[in-house]
C-alpha cells in the first residue's frame, strides 16, 4: 500500500477521534460540574530514506538525514479541571465548590467515589444524599422538625427550626472535601461520578477552606466549563483536517492510476 494512503487516514482517524471529544463537550455543555476534554496526538516513527552524509572530511559539513513521517496517533484524552461558573439557584441544598476539592459520596458497593456536582437532596431517611441517591461522606441525617438548612462556606451543617427545647438550631456535621495530586487522572463512571486510580494519586481528605481546599457556596451550582465558541472554532478546524486528508488520499490514488497507466 502506497506510505501516503496509510498516513492520510491516520490522520482522518485522529480528526474524527477529536470530533468525538468535542462532540462530547457540547453534549455536556449544561451538565453541572462537567469539565471538557481535550485530545492531545503524537507523531508515528519516521523511515529513514538516507543517513547522514558527509561531504569530504569529518571535519566539514555533514547532510541530516532524509525523513518520511508516517502519520500521527492519539496519545491521550485530557481533562481540563478549570472552575466553570457559578449559577445561582436559591435552592439551599444546591452547593457549589470554589476551588479545588470534590464531594465523597458511598456508592451502593461500599466504594467511595468523587463529584463535584453539588445538586444534593434529602432521602427518605433523611439522609443528605445526591440526585442519585449516593450518601455524602461523612453521612449527614437532617432532622423532620427541622424547617431549613444552613451551609457555611467552611462546610457546616446546621439545621433551623427547632423547638426551643432542642436549641433552636443545632449543628448537624461538617461536609468534607478530597482534593488529588493529579485530578486530571481520575476516572470517570459517567453520573458526574469519578473513582481514584493511580495516576490521579491518593484522596487528601480535610475540611473546606482548609490545606487548599475550596470554599462552600451556598445556593449556587458549578457550571460546565465548556465554551461554546472555542469548541465550534475546534469543529471546524478539525472538519477541514479531515477534509485535507481525504484529499490526500484521493491524490494519491489518482498518481498511482498515472503511473499505473504508463504501463499499457
Amino acid at each position: 500500500m502506497d506510505p501516503a494512503l496509510r498516513t492520510a487516514a491516520t490522520g482522518m482517524q485522529a480528526q474524527q477521534t477529536r470530533t468525538d471529544v468535542i462532540a462530547n463537550n457540547l453534549a455536556n455543555v449544561n451538565t453541572t460540574g462537567f469539565k471538557r476534554s481535550r485530545a492531545h496526538f503524537e507523531d508515528l516513527l519516521y523511515q529513514t530514506l538516507q543517513g547522514p552524509a558527509t561531504l569530504g572530511s569529518r571535519d566539514t559539513e555533514q547532510l541530516p538525514a532524509i525523513q518520511v513521517g508516517l502519520g500521527t496517533r492519539l496519545t491521550a484524552v485530557q481533562r481540563i479541571d478549570s472552575q466553570g461558573s457559578l449559577e445561582q439557584t436559591s435552592r439551599p441544598l444546591d452547593l457549589a465548590i470554589q476551588g479545588e476539592g470534590y464531594f465523597e459520596v458511598q456508592m451502593p458497593n461500599g466504594n467511595t467515589a468523587y463529584t463535584r456536582d453539588g445538586s444534593l437532596q434529602v432521602s427518605d431517611q433523611g439522609m443528605l444524599v445526591t440526585g442519585q441517591g449516593y450518601a455524602i461522606q461523612p453521612p449527614i441525617r437532617i432532622p423532620k422538625e427541622a424547617t431549613s438548612i444552613t451551609v457555611s462556606e467552611t462546610g457546616v451543617v446546621t439545621a433551623n427550626g427547632l423547638t426551643a427545647a432542642a436549641g433552636g438550631t443545632q449543628e448537624l456535621g461538617r461536609i468534607e472535601l478530597a482534593r488529588f495530586p493529579n485530578s486530571s487522572g481520575l476516572e470517570s463512571m459517567g453520573q458526574n461520578l469519578f473513582t481514584e486510580t493511580t495516576s490521579s494519586g491518593e484522596p487528601i481528605r480535610g475540611m473546606p477552606t482548609e490545606n487548599g481546599n475550596g470554599s462552600i457556596a451556598q445556593g449556587y451550582l458549578e457550571s460546565s466549563n465548556v465554551e461554546i465558541v472555542t469548541e465550534m472554532v475546534d469543529m471546524i478546524t478539525a472538519q477541514r483536517a479531515y477534509e485535507i486528508n481525504s484529499k490526500a488520499i484521493k491524490n494519491s490514488e489518482d498518481m498511482a492510476q498515472t503511473a499505473n497507466s504508463l504501463m499499457r
